[in-house]
Parts: C-alpha cells; structure tokens; sequence
C-alpha cells in the first residue's frame, strides 16, 4: 500500500501555522483540532518546519511558561522529512522509527498535499495485513 491510499482515505486538511505566531497559539491550536503537530509556514509557501507536542513540551521542562510567548519558529524542527504519495507504508514507517518522529509532510511537486501521522501508518499498515491473512486463509480452507 502506498501514502497516497492512506490520504485518500483520511483526506488531505493539512493545518498550517505561521512562524511568527505564539507557541501559546500553536498549543491551542493542538488543542482544538486534536492533533500533534502542526506544519510551519508562511501563507502560500513551502513548510519551513514543524511543530510538535514534545518541541513544546521539551521547552516547557527548559525554560517554563515563559516559552509560550516565544515564536514558533524560535521551537520548530527546522529539518523535515517529507514523503510523496508513491511512497510505501513500510518505506514511510521506517523513515519515521529511524527518525524518532511522529508526522511527515506529504509533498507532491513541492507542494504540500497532506500530512501522515505514524498512527495514520501503522492503521492502514494493519489492514493492509488483516486483508492479506484473510486472503490466505481463504486460498489455505478453498474459498
């Protein structure tokens, strides 16, 4: 199965920040939609980065309430994986265990055409298997 099955079926509503907005901004809106992690970029450009529940939460343990008045910019991964839409599950989920990240940019001729979580992997990655066991199990009984 390919990314492009996986958009399709979650659609491909990607949210957007602007990097000068307040991470204060960025955990409500987290928190509104919930989500995990919300792509940085200026209207109409490429995402400069990402900003993730642990990026705030990591510069809440450093430096305190203070760093929901700073910058999403000032938090964001700056280096982002991204993957296209004929890229495999495996492929994806591997990138993401590898990198010890959670979401990644879908991104189609430069442009962003969605984000995968790797809950979003491994759910179809399970159906994907489930319907290959059926499969076999129906060539195994003769149906």
């Amino acid at each position: 199965m390919r990314i492009e099955r996986v958009i399709s079926n979650k659609g491909n509503d990607v949210l957007t920040i602007a990097p000068d907005a307040t991470v204060a901004d960025a955990a409500t809106m987290l928190s509104e939609h919930r989500i995990g992690a919300v792509v940085v970029c200026a209207k109409g450009k490429p995402p400069e980065g990402i900003l993730s529940e642990r990026d705030i939460v990591r510069e809440l343990g450093r430096s305190g309430l203070d760093c929901l008045q700073q910058r999403v910019a000032d938090l964001m991964t700056r280096t982002i994986k991204s993957c296209s839409k004929s890229d495999t599950l495996d492929d994806v989920l591997a990138v993401m265990t590898e990198g010890r990240f959670r979401h990644m940019p879908v991104l189609e001729d430069g442009k962003m055409i969605g984000i995968v979580s790797i809950g979003d992997v491994v759910k179809s990655r399970l159906s994907e298997l489930s319907m290959e066991r059926d499969a076999l199990q129906g060539m195994v009984m003769g149906h």
